[in-house]
């Protein structure tokens, strides 16, 4: 079972923080039921992890805790083995679990199990942990109006335009089929997911009509980390394609070059409204896939993204896919407004 005295650098308060968050997921967007079992496979590698597991056993103190440290493989697959559909497993990660050969979410989600993951929170140190149970807040009436209105909106659009720092991004073909990463699961084969969660995501339906100019002010990396370059950096995109840049960075220099190196050119393709408002250009963390929910538009250069398919991407040569992310002032939809000021402003 997790320590249950508070770890050294996680304040009381940010623990009880962080139950109510998990208590509002477990509610609100899992939909537990009491009848239904939940695992908690956890490993303390970082202060994060065991003020997570916390968070889960203040909310469910019948279910099992597995250490991940001090427990083979072969007895956590066993723990998984007796569940039945619809019990809950939750993953506690300070990196990935290597469990044999799985793909360990979606093993899960074949056996029709419910699944919570948390990866890779030893990314996360210090005052990055607060800003990270800040963003496992879930609010159903935020997340699904906001993030159904935004799909709405999308699914009509003819133009979109990203306007950021006096530059416009345009995407003149309309959009592909959005997706929602908001916690309603109804209409969804599976339960669950990685959290934090808050985006809905797309891209043009004619990848080679975007074109335009763009800023953005934070990149990913090849180790999933977020860089704040000390000027913001100007893309350059033609036919769907990043052909150049402006006061760019040696760091990010090393990302277009390897995916170059693997794919042969640049290609802008995920459009991404995030929706989590604990993450903001100032308030940030070091991992890359939970930043991405951060409020605001973030943009996927490299031609992998597994959710849609283009003539254009064969899949096997598709490789990779590094977040980046725009200083936006607004962003329009056949000329209508629907974020600025750093907010969306749908009607919900």
């Amino acid at each position: 079972m997790p320590h249950r005295t508070p770890t050294p650098c996680i304040p009381d308060a940010a623990l009880e923080i962080a139950g109510k968050h998990v208590g509002d997921i477990l509610k609100h967007a899992i939909q537990l039921e009491e009848h239904e079992a939940t695992v908690v496979v956890w490993d303390s590698q970082c202060e994060l992890n065991a003020a997570i597991a916390q968070a889960y056993q203040r909310c469910l103190p019948e279910a099992t805790f597995i250490n991940y440290d001090s427990t083979s493989p072969e007895t956590i697959l066993a723990a998984f083995e007796i569940l039945e559909p619809g019990d809950l497993v939750v993953l506690v990660q300070s990196t990935k679990f290597r469990l044999a050969a799985w793909r360990l979410r979606l093993e899960l989600f074949k056996r029709d199990l419910k699944v919570i993951e948390h990866p890779h929170l030893l990314r996360m140190p210090g005052e990055e942990a607060l800003i990270y149970i800040d963003s496992l807040a879930y609010d159903p009436v935020y997340y699904r109006g906001v993030g159904r209105a935004l799909k709405a909106r999308l699914e009509a659009a003819q133009v979109g335009i990203v306007h950021s720092r006096g530059e416009q991004l345009v995407f003149p073909a309309g959009f592909d089929k959005p997706g929602l990463n908001v916690g309603d699961y109804s209409e969804m084969k599976n339960v669950g997911g990685q959290f934090p969660i808050g985006e809905v995501f797309t891209e043009s339906l004619d990848l080679e009509a975007v074109h335009g100019r763009v800023v953005i002010g934070l990149f990913g990396d090849m180790d999933f980390t977020v860089n704040r370059p000390e000027n913001p950096i100007t893309l350059i995109v033609e036919k769907g394609r990043v052909v150049g840049t402006e006061n760019s960075t040696p760091g990010f220099d090393t990302v277009l070059e390897s995916i170059r190196a693997d794919e042969g050119e640049v290609w802008l393709r995920e459009f991404g409204l995030g929706l989590n408002k604990a993450f903001t250009r100032d308030r940030m963390v070091t991992d890359i896939g939970s930043y991405e929910r951060m409020c605001g538009v973030h943009l996927s250069l490299g031609s992998k993204h597994s959710v849609y398919k283009k003539p254009q991407i064969k899949k096997k040569h598709a490789r990779q896919h590094v977040d980046v992310f725009v200083m936006t002032d607004s962003v329009t939809l056949d000329g209508q407004e629907i974020y600025c000021d750093e907010d969306w402003v749908v009607e919900a």
